[in-house]
């Protein structure tokens, strides 16, 4: 078997400035530690390399999503009306500085820790930034609504942001979700969540309104993105096949796309 090359926090750099990665720019960042390959300091390199990349003139945001905390019975969950009722009542609220992240991977659960980083207030879809605009990007999620233009995915489409999908798979692709807010069709149809926050000196259940969001098919709005468009740049970020994306441009044509391909 092959062996796999060392990959160093340079290297890092080096990959995604030769990807187009400059001073100054937002980036949101999905990513597979796995995929980079063999990173000496792992995580923290990646993080490092990419806040180097974009300088502190720049910002780098990740999702960093807490599905655990949803209510228990919403993705059935097998569970007695008893274990259900029990969980409920000791669910923790979210804290944003405390609660981790749900199958996010190695680098956004490091990251959300990282000194000078923001992380939403959103229970469920949260994002954390860091950067020159990390505060802005993140200081207001409302609980309605909460991947709408008034989240912090909203912020980013505004900043001019780029979408850097580091080594992970298309479909994982959460600035998509801004363009389903857009959409004309009713494909996507409204949802209530429920949700467990603090309200004074206790934590209550209560609901918030959003759509069920869905990216079953985001794979194949890449596809089309990439084939007709050519504003992705694809190249290797360590051993990690990668793509960088402006944002507005994909948002922008994913809306025209949902509303053709999406009944």
């Amino acid at each position: 078997m092959k062996k796999e090359r060392l990959v160093t926090r340079e290297h890092i750099v080096k990959d995604l400035k030769k990807l187009g990665v400059t001073k100054g720019m937002t980036v949101i960042v999905h990513s597979s530690l796995k995929s980079i390959g063999r990173v000496i300091g792992g995580p923290v390199s990646v993080i490092l390399a990419l806040e180097e990349a974009v300088g502190t003139s720049g910002n780098i945001v990740m999702p960093t999503q807490t599905e655990h905390l949803c209510d228990p019975a919403e993705y059935g969950s097998g569970y007695t009306d008893e274990e259900l009722e029990l969980i409920r009542e000791n669910m923790p609220t979210f804290h944003p500085d405390l609660t981790p992240t749900s199958f996010m991977g190695f680098i956004p659960e490091t990251f959300r820790k990282q000194d000078g980083v923001y992380r939403s207030p959103h229970p469920h879809t949260s994002f954390a930034a860091w950067g020159e605009d990390a505060a802005g990007i993140t200081q207001e999620h409302g609980l309605d609504f909460s991947m709408n233009e008034h989240s912090p995915l909203g912020k980013i489409y505004e900043l001019g942001g780029y979408i850097l999908l580091l080594g992970a798979p298309t479909n994982s692709n959460t600035s998509l979700h801004l363009a389903e807010y857009r959409q004309n069709n009713a494909f996507v149809k409204e949802k209530i969540w429920d949700v467990k926050i603090k309200k004074g000196m206790k934590e209550v259940w209560t609901t918030y309104r959003d759509i069920n969001n869905e990216s079953d098919d985001f794979d194949r709005l890449f596809e089309d993105f990439y084939s007709e468009t050519g504003a992705v740049k694809e190249g290797l970020v360590g051993e990690a096949r990668t793509y960088f994306i402006p944002m507005r441009q994909m948002v922008d044509y994913a809306i025209g796309w949902m509303d053709k391909n999406r009944n």
